[in-house]
């Protein structure tokens, strides 16, 4: 994301567009922000035509849709804010009953920043779209990062650190396992609230093989210890193996610093929330 669009972002007062043909759930939406982002002015919409005549009454900081709208789809809306003038790096996020299946198959489109699987609540939309328009850290959080490259990993620590989290850095999966036993059996000092891979690792394990450790040898569910996967990587085959081997996420290379943050931190508030109402 680029310097000028992250300056917007932190603006105290946040413009969000909320686009969903059903009036229930933008107000849904809207009351949750509002309550979590006291000055966030949230701009309902119920089709496409009235997304277009909010966005040229001025910009907006963020975008949610849902995937099918009266007069066209959530994918048409996307494009629709990226033509926009000043409007072709904010977030889109589609928010989906199909969000797994539209990750899993990567549907996504040039134009779509996100999917949200509608089904984890409006709570967790809300804190999905914090992590975007005004983040928040989670102090004291540990990461366990999996990068054989040295350089690589200073720079995307110096990243999370700057969110107050902790970062183990290991070169290969192996190390990444050891630290993973040693917890499991309480001879850590560290509880790992998140694990971050690179897909490509030297050695015979790849962090394909990190996922589907953490999945079905340590048994640990995706909301007990997510995995996110950093992969530059374009093959949507390749991309949709790892999600159904067991990635929380995946986020692209080269690494923007505020898609990588939003996605870390949303890992590990969903992770936290106990409660989830379901949109309906």
């Amino acid at each position: 994301m680029r310097p000028q669009v992250l300056k917007h972002l932190a603006d105290d007062a946040p413009r969000v567009m909320v686009v969903d043909g059903s009036k229930l759930v933008r107000k849904l939406i809207a009351d949750v922000l509002q309550r979590e982002l006291p000055a966030v002015e949230v701009v309902g919409c119920a089709s496409i035509a009235e997304a277009r005549a909010a966005l040229d009454a001025g910009p907006v900081s963020l975008v949610t849709t849902s995937l099918t709208l009266s007069d066209g789809d959530g994918l048409d809306l996307a494009r629709i804010v990226r033509d926009a003038a000043g409007q072709a790096y904010v977030p889109v996020i589609v928010v989906s009953g199909d969000a797994q299946q539209h990750l899993e198959q990567r549907r996504f489109t040039e134009y779509v920043t996100d999917y949200f699987d509608k089904a984890l609540g409006h709570e967790a939309l809300a804190t999905f779209i914090r992590g975007y328009v005004q983040p928040e850290t989670i102090p004291g959080a540990t990461i366990l990062y999996v990068e054989d490259s040295r350089v690589v990993a200073e720079a995307t620590k110096r990243m999370l650190e700057r969110q107050g989290l902790n970062v183990l850095h290991v070169l290969t999966a192996e190390d990444a396992f050891a630290l993973l036993t040693a917890e499991s059996l309480g001879r850590s000092s560290h509880r790992i609230d998140l694990v971050l891979t690179d897909v490509t690792l030297k050695g015979e394990l790849s962090g394909r093989d990190v996922v589907q450790r953490v999945r079905v040898d340590f048994g640990y569910g995706k909301r007990r210890l997510p995995v996110l996967v950093m992969t530059g990587d374009g093959n949507p085959h390749n991309q949709s193996g790892l999600l159904q081997a067991g990635a929380n996420d995946l986020v692209q290379k080269p690494i923007e610093e505020r898609l990588l943050i939003t996605k870390v931190l949303f890992q590990l508030r969903l992770s936290r929330l106990n409660d989830k109402p379901v949109l309906r």
